[in-house]
């Protein structure tokens, strides 16, 4: 980067403009730090990591993520509706009706990378695109592709649905990213001219309407801050302030309820509910406003929403959103595995929105919670090469679910893009004479602080080794407090701490911290070794898919459990009461990881590897949380001990007697045909609502119709069986495609012949209960359900349980 554009991004960051007016007219000028915020983040400008972590993954993204990412925009003609748009070529709209942010947020990507290292070919790149982009706006600012070139005369008609203001949203981030990165206006003059043309339609003695999803709320604070234009925050404070507000929309528009996060004011919010990436936007939008207002309401319900998503609906991994059914939450306590959503885009926000709390708070519980999303809810949605994405993370997989190189509702590739060359902003904070160190990655930072610089190196191979080594070269000696983040994971555990070569017996913690005031001066050190011992992690025992269970974390990192590395087989796996862990450096694995071998109550060898990095090999099962031998599969759901926690490391000495495996646990399922769904859904012991219910994994024949058809459970050794029940997925409520069978039988396996049971029950098929057929009770290594399809639909199973 030239020393030119460099100095205009800092000083934009200072508050200081050298760039003159920005639009409008009006005089533009950088707005002041936000006054409300304990503390400021250093910009990722003046943090390089150097580390064998993230920079070879920023790097990647670089030279790889975002040209796939422009690629397929190009592809899939979101770049050429701008084309279309501007009249610079013929054609129709294409895609879907917000495919306008893709582009944005690639943008946004490019400009951080362009910040971080110079790149004639991607700016000439960026400055293409965006040449198509100011020429597709319309004379009066507007600027929405599809509205242009498909409904030209409903604009604003359907802001629930449409995402209008979502779009702008993305845009005004994008420009407010590449005046910072480049000094040049070209992106921004654009921002500018539609913010001022949504401003005219949208304010407090205008139209009184909300944008279905969040995201033009944050973006207007950026907006704010690079052009020091009051109307822009002003604007994102009352989008805030009027959603959910039934008597301040003043029946001009109506709400649009919980899904949106726009059924009660959000002063009034307790619980984070609808659709999770707009609800983590939504509170995104209200921390950055808070931040300059002081708005107390906001903060209040800023504090009391993240208890409920961290105390009760938030993943091991840092994922959120459990049900896929509105990419929502769920209620309280339900995080299914298999069938968790936990978008990649959600997981994103959630990041976003812990960094903002740990900036208003300074406290280290909400760096403890981004750095758990950063590792792994986050890190799983892109491949180790760059080039492929998943958009939906579970926690359990039957083999079928693989990244994808795009999608056509592509925002979390282009979401993951603008991510990664930001991360350096997220290691360090600052207060007027206070420096935090947030995350722990190896890097160099330049950071101005009580009026001087300051030089910032940390040495370290976190999240590998618990070492790390922080070294101050201050310009000249320096007063200030130093907090270094005691990470959460370490569970009290203690943390070998060194000042310049002395050891600290007792050093000081306030808010997680590790605090260390005194004069510095060039040379001084802080040397950490955080205990980095493997953690068997059980969840509260309302969580009833981890009921019995354990998940494996080291460090900051979740590990899973892949067929491909345990003799292609892990849903059965019951770790031994002592697992004898033993964790291997693997540097040619995975990109190099730290594997974690285990042993299993019957005595075999089991390995785990780190959550991010599944689904590269063969593809096969996947598992996070495993059965724990003494580990009951009925616990105490009143147990006060779990007061004010979600998730802790187990204790030993808490494990009970070993309780017999079921038949259901020793079963391996097959069948004739496995569509939507997972085959483990059949024995995953997660009891129906209805026949109808989305909410659990289900196993269906789809798209089999009208077919004869079976599903098989398997045992190592002979069996005495009894009885069977069943419950029937039948999707028909949502008339879609599974209805329960015409007719089934129960065969077993006698030798190498199938026989059937003898019984005198019937073989029910009503939706929404259990069918049990008892049976003349038989010795046998499998047990089979046969079914016939009912003509033209298909069909399938929620819980197959066996006596």
């Amino acid at each position: 980067m030239s020393s030119v554009r460099c100095t205009n991004w800092l000083v934009v960051l200072m508050g200081v403009n050298l760039l003159g007016g920005i639009g409008g007219g009006e005089q533009g000028q950088a707005a002041e730090g936000p006054k409300h915020r304990k503390l400021s983040a250093v910009p990722f400008t003046q943090v390089k990591v150097q580390d064998i972590f993230w920079a070879p993954r920023i790097e990647t993204n670089r030279k790889v993520s975002l040209p796939h990412n422009f690629a397929w925009c190009e592809q899939t003609g979101r770049i050429s509706n701008f084309a279309k748009a501007a009249k610079l070529m013929p054609g129709q709209f294409e895609g879907i009706y917000f495919n306008d942010s893709d582009v944005y947020k690639v943008l946004e990507g490019a400009s951080y990378s362009l910040a971080d290292l110079p790149d004639p070919e991607l700016e000439k790149k960026v400055d293409e695109v965006i040449a198509k982009i100011a020429a597709a706006q319309q004379s009066d600012g507007y600027l929405n592709t599809y509205y242009t070139l498909k409904e030209p005369g409903k604009r604003w008609t359907n802001l629930k649905d449409m995402h209008e203001l979502y779009c702008a949203g993305h845009l005004f981030e994008a420009a407010a990213a590449h005046y910072r990165a480049t000094g040049k206006k070209t992106l921004l003059d654009v921002a500018v001219r539609f913010a001022d043309h949504i401003e005219s339609i949208f304010g407090p003695d205008k139209r009184r309407g909300v944008c279905g999803h969040e995201e033009v709320e944050l973006a207007l604070v950026k907006l704010y801050e690079v052009t020091g234009q009051e109307k822009y925050l002003k604007l994102a404070h009352f989008f805030l302030d009027i959603r959910g507000d039934e008597a301040k929309r003043q029946g001009r528009d109506n709400l649009f309820g919980p899904m949106f996060q726009d059924h009660k004011p959000v002063r009034q919010l307790d619980e984070v509910v609808g659709h999770a990436v707009r609800m983590m936007y939504l509170v995104c939008g209200m921390a950055d406003v808070a931040a300059y207002t002081g708005d107390e309401g906001f903060i209040q319900a800023l504090d009391r929403l993240w208890k409920d998503l961290t105390l009760y609906k938030m993943y091991i991994t840092g994922g959120i959103g459990a049900r896929h059914a509105g990419e929502a939450f769920g209620d309280r306590y339900e995080l299914p595995n298999a069938s968790a959503y936990c978008e990649t885009c959600a997981a994103i926000g959630l990041a976003l929105w812990a960094h903002r709390m740990a900036l208003l708070h300074a406290d280290a519980q909400y760096a403890d919670v981004l750095e758990r999303v950063l590792y792994n809810g986050f890190l799983s949605g892109v491949s180790l090469k760059g080039d492929r994405f998943f958009y939906v993370n579970p926690l359990e997989s039957a083999g079928n679910h693989h990244r994808q190189p795009f999608y056509p509702c592509a925002c979390c590739p282009t979401n993951v893009v603008r991510v990664l060359p930001s991360l350096p902003g997220y290691v360090y904070a600052v207060g007027p004479k206070d420096l935090y160190v947030n995350l722990y990655v190896a890097s160099r930072a330049e950071i101005s602080l009580a009026g001087s610089k300051l030089v910032v190196r940390q040495q370290t191979r976190y999240p590998w080794e618990g070492r790390v080594a922080i070294t101050l070269e201050p310009q000249k000696e320096m007063d200030i407090t130093i907090h270094c983040r005691l990470p959460g994971w370490t569970e009290g555990r203690p943390v070998r701490v060194q000042l310049d070569g002395q050891p600290v017996e007792k050093p000081q913690v306030q808010k997680g911290y590790l605090v260390f005031r005194r004069s510095w001066q060039p040379g001084d050190r802080i040397e950490l070794d955080f205990p980095m011992e493997v953690d068997r992690i059980e969840s509260h025992p309302l969580v009833e898919a981890n009921r019995g269970r354990v998940a494996i974390q080291r460090g900051p990192i979740v590990y899973c459990f892949e067929a491909v590395d345990n003799g292609g087989r892990v849903r059965n796996i019951q770790l031994a009461r002592q697992p004898e862990f033993q964790p291997h450096w693997k540097p040619d694995l995975l990109g190099g990881i730290v594997m974690i071998s285990a042993k299993t109550r019957d005595g075999r060898t089991v390995r785990a590897i780190p959550y991010y990095a599944w689904d590269h090999r063969e593809a096969g099962e996947m598992i996070v949380w495993v059965r724990q031998d003494g580990k009951t599969k009925k616990p105490r759901t009143d147990d006060p001990s779990w007061q004010g926690r979600l998730y802790r490391p187990l204790d030993p000495d808490s494990l009970g007697p070993s309780e017999p495996l079921t038949l259901m646990e020793m079963a391996e399922p097959s069948a004739s045909f496995v569509g939507v769904g997972v085959l483990s859904a059949l024995n995953d012991g997660l009891e129906p609502k209805n026949s109808c219910d989305h909410d659990i994994p289900r196993f269906t024949w789809w798209n089999h119709l009208g077919t004869k058809e079976w599903v098989q459970y398997d045992w190592s050794e002979p069996q005495i069986v009894r009885a069977v029940e069943v419950y029937w997925f039948d999707d028909e409520p949502l008339k879609r495609h599974c209805r329960t069978p015409q007719s089934w039988r129960l065969l077993y396996k006698e030798g190498q012949e199938w026989k059937p049971v003898l019984t005198k029950d019937s073989y029910g098929t009503e939706p929404n209960k259990y069918h049990r057929v008892q049976f003349e009770p038989v010795r046998t290594r499998a047990l089979r359900i046969e079914v016939q399809l009912k003509p033209n639909w298909s069909g399938g199973i929620l819980e197959w349980k066996v006596e």
